[in-house]
């Protein structure tokens, strides 16, 4: 019996290592927000990990509103308020 609590406690000292690495590599829950001034309004970016999910815009003059993914994957925003109103991202011209 105790060469088993012994075998026991070795097993849970070793592992132990690796639950604390595998917390750390785990995803963070809160998003990074970016704030920037454009003009008169204020913007709000939303990343997780990295991906571009929403945008607050806060005009000077006016209520602030949300642009969302339409479709999670390619750069289309829409208004959160107005879901019929498609945002374009169209490059007219490049250097």
């Amino acid at each position: 019996m105790r060469t088993l609590n012994r075998l026991l406690l070795v097993g849970l000292i070793a592992v132990s290592p690796l639950a604390a690495m595998a917390a750390d590599d785990a995803p963070g829950g809160d998003p990074e927000v970016t704030i920037r001034t454009d003009g008169d309004k204020t913007i709000q970016e939303y990343r997780q990990n990295g991906f571009l999910y929403a945008i607050k815009i806060t005009p000077k003059n006016g209520k602030p509103y949300f642009l969302v993914r339409a479709d999670g994957t390619d750069a289309n925003f829409i208004r959160s308020d107005q879901p019929d109103m498609l945002i374009p991202s169209w490059k007219i011209f490049e250097w």
